[in-house]
């Protein structure tokens, strides 16, 4: 019997890819996005459901459950980017940007979690990032929004332990994605202080984003993952540069830590 996989966000990026790979292994895939209408999926089933509406996730997860029965994973991967100066970042961009990546997947994983509990089994994975590691210039609301989902993953990993239902957090670094169109640029205030130093950061992060690494990577780990017996809680994927930075913070000292990351922002 196909494994049932529920994949947020999956209408482009990393959850396409997700999906698409998976459902090529044989699995029931639904995926979910805020306008199935505007894309043309035929590889897997595609949903309408805006992760920052409770009721939306209510009703996707009942869907599946309605059709199939079960859910035996879940694929936290909905999520958006933000950037901006901490100061000139308004209190709505970054309560949406929490939104979005914080509360949607939390909200998701409480849904999912009755029917696999009565199933004695399941596996969420938490798509978040590196970058929840570390924080860099202009992305610190972006970092605390997936170290903040880092850290419940543990919790949740912890709490559901004793139900068979294993909770495991992937942390990539730059994919070639389409996260730049989808993404909150902080609008510069007139004369800010910033700006010069802000541009400067979005152009080089644009720049690493494009040259970046094929989202199938992550797909092909969500796929080893599912099939081993006992995951791990957290995994990095990305360049060598992007993983070893997570060590690096570890072994230097603070000041010496930030001087190598506002180099590295600034090429």
């Amino acid at each position: 019997m196909s494994k049932i996989v529920l994949v947020t966000g999956a209408s482009s990026g990393i959850g396409k890819s997700i999906a698409l790979y998976l459902s090529s292994k044989g699995f029931k895939v639904y995926g979910t996005c805020r306008d199935p209408k505007k894309y043309d999926i035929i590889d897997f089933s595609l949903l309408k459901c805006d992760i920052t509406i409770v009721n939306q996730i209510k009703d996707v997860v009942s869907f599946v459950l309605k059709k199939e029965g079960r859910i035996d994973i879940l694929i936290n991967n909905a999520g958006i980017g933000i950037t901006g100066p901490v100061e000139e970042t308004s209190e709505s961009d970054i309560k949406s940007a929490f939104e979005t990546n914080f509360f949607g997947p939390i909200n998701i994983i409480k849904e999912c979690i009755p029917s696999m509990r009565k199933q004695e089994t399941g596996l969420v994975i938490n798509i978040t990032s590196v970058m929840g590691y570390f924080a860099m210039p202009f992305r610190g609301v972006y970092s605390a929004t997936k170290s903040s989902m880092e850290i419940i993953g543990e919790a949740f990993s912890m709490e559901l332990n004793k139900f068979n239902i294993k909770v495991v957090n992937i942390a990539p670094g730059d994919f070639k994605t389409n996260i730049i169109s989808r993404r909150i640029n902080s609008p510069s205030v007139p004369k800010s202080s910033y700006e010069k130093d802000y541009v400067k950061s979005i152009n080089s992060a644009n720049s690493h984003v494009n040259n970046a690494l094929s989202p199938i990577i992550i797909s092909k780990l969500v796929y080893k993952i599912i099939n081993s017996k006992n995951p791990k809680i957290h995994y990095k994927v990305g360049t060598f540069i992007q993983k070893f930075s997570i060590i690096l913070k570890r072994l230097l000292p603070d000041r010496l830590f930030e001087k190598i990351i506002l180099y590295y922002n600034k090429n």
